[in-house]
């Protein structure tokens, strides 16, 4: 049998929390929130991927024409 779920004053006061319904609806929230950005984040990566080697191309050709030359 499972535990009863107890909201605290606290928690009502601070996250207005009052329901058992409204901590499951927070904690699916917090889910969607945290898969958005998963997902943001793999795009990212994948853009900077394909910017990378044109990217290196780009920056090669200006330090050719640098003129604060590397001694």
């Amino acid at each position: 049998m499972g535990k009863p779920l107890m909201i605290q004053e606290e928690d009502e006061r601070r996250l207005g929390i009052r329901t058992k319904v409204d901590v499951l609806r927070a904690g699916i929230e917090l889910l969607e929130r945290d898969a958005l950005r998963r997902e943001r984040v793999k795009r990212w990566k994948r853009a900077a991927a394909l910017a990378a080697a044109t990217s290196r191309a780009v920056n090669a050709e200006f330090r050719a024409q640098s003129r604060l030359k590397r001694r």
